[in-house]
């Protein structure tokens, strides 16, 4: 028995714990979870906990349903809002087959290949994002709009609005499960929310990210509230993204990082964003992959349309923050396409993906973006070199279909599954009658 084992069965022990909750993610990036009393919580550690993976949206097929669930016990931690006396606990798990071999629908999985990639290359990968969401009244209403909590603005300060006391709460407990929060404020829309997470290793930071999705949840239920991630829940205003800043180190160093190039910039960024900018396409059904996604990213609102780069442009795909003097170690570029919806470890696969890909074909940046891009017309951006990501979540999986990369880092039977489920998804909204064409051609039609 390791270390971390020994300690997670002690703190059950000297803190009461009566439930331990053992958590993964579908391969759409919903969260599930399964209960397990404390006596058979050993047990769990050591052999897992079987259940039914046809059960599961993508993990197996009837014939080949058993599937094992393996607690990582270095995500163990208690869940504040259960309470301190005979509380609740939760480890995520990584999904394995009967015989021990990993589970290839296992989306933490699919980031570990991804990260032991850029490990044998030389690289840790960090990520750090800015979540967005929003805060609706209750009760939410099928088929009428949802009313905003509030009425506030861009980092509105008012001493009635309820999002500054949300904020509080849910900050609060993020940092009781040792989840690091760096900013909080009201975003642009009303009652639309910003909380950013302080960086961690990607795959830390997206156990964090479905973490964060249910305390913010959760502490919506308490304050009779109710909160989305959807991307885009309101025609009028902004929707809610994920920009996520993202570097790369070689041990200590950062490899983003080199003081005599243009924006301090080094070679090795340089080709990562290349890497970004020349998959962009084929990897935004995976991080947009909703029909309301797209909803979000043709509207601009600081939601990026248009396969791009720039220095502090914030109209551009990707962005590089301004140097900071002397802070060599924050070198990094922020990617503003993400989905506060979006799974989180495929996303973060795919990002890293398209990156190294850059980084080992040596791909040529071309020049950044220096004017508003949404302000330019076609045949500007045309002259530019600056091509539209997606505009639909059909000529997303398009791209997707046909992208080896995508193909390689997802693994086979996750890219066959989420391309199914998508085309369903996209087949289903194609064939739906809105509200808008009822209201504008059914009267003149």
């Amino acid at each position: 028995m390791d270390k971390q084992t020994e300690f997670v069965l002690r703190t059950m022990e000297e803190r009461d714990v009566r439930f331990v909750r053992l958590w993964f993610t579908d391969v759409l990036g919903f969260l599930k979870s399964v209960a397990v009393a404390p006596a058979e919580l050993e047990g769990a550690l050591s052999e897992g906990i079987g259940f039914d993976g046809s059960a599961i949206q993508g993990f197996a097929r009837v014939y080949e349903s058993d599937m094992v669930a393996h607690p990582d016990p270095s995500t163990f931690q208690l869940l504040p809002w259960r309470g301190a006396t005979q509380g609740t606990a939760r480890m995520f798990c990584d999904i394995r087959l009967p015989d021990g071999a990993p589970s290839f629908a296992d989306p933490r999985y699919v980031l570990k290949r991804a990260l032991k990639k850029a490990s044998d290359m030389g690289f840790t990968y960090y990520t750090h994002p800015e979540i967005e969401f929003y805060l609706f009244k209750q009760p939410i209403v099928p088929g009428q709009p949802p009313v905003p909590a509030d009425q506030s603005g861009y980092f509105d300060h008012t001493t009635t609005s309820p999002g500054a006391d949300f904020r509080r709460q849910a900050i609060t407990l993020l940092e009781q499960m040792g989840i690091s929060v760096e900013f909080s404020h009201h975003e642009g829309g009303p009652g639309q929310q910003e909380i950013d997470l302080r960086y961690a290793d990607a795959l830390t930071m997206a156990d964090n990210i479905m973490t964060f999705r249910v305390v913010i949840k959760e502490v919506a239920v308490m304050q009779n509230m109710f909160a989305s991630f959807m991307p885009k829940p309101l025609s009028n205003h902004p929707g809610s993204g994920m920009h996520t800043h993202v570097s790369l180190f070689e041990g200590d160093t950062n490899a983003f990082y080199d003081a005599s190039a243009e924006y301090h910039l080094s070679k090795t960024g340089r080709q990562f964003i290349a890497g970004l900018l020349k998959h962009a396409g084929e990897i935004t059904a995976v991080t947009n992959p909703w029909v309301n996604s797209y909803k979000r990213l043709i509207a601009g609102a600081e939601a990026p349309s248009y396969i791009c780069w720039g220095q502090n442009n914030r109209s551009a795909l990707v962005r590089v923050p301004m140097y900071k003097p002397n802070k060599g170690t924050s070198a990094r570029i922020e990617l503003r396409s993400i989905d506060s919806a979006a799974n989180p470890y495929l996303a973060y696969a795919m990002v890293l993906a398209a990156g190294l890909a850059g980084i080992e074909n040596e791909y040529e940046l071309p020049e950044g973006a220096e004017d508003d891009v949404w302000s330019l017309t076609d045949r500007q951006r045309q002259a530019l070199g600056i091509s539209p990501l997606p505009r639909s979540l059909g000529n997303a999986i398009d791209l997707m279909e046909n992208s080896q990369l995508v193909a390689d880092t997802l693994g086979e039977h996750v890219f066959d599954f989420f391309l199914r489920n998508k085309k369903a998804e996209y087949d289903s909204y194609r064939g739906h009658v809105s509200e808008w064409e009822l209201t504008n051609s059914l009267p003149a039609l």
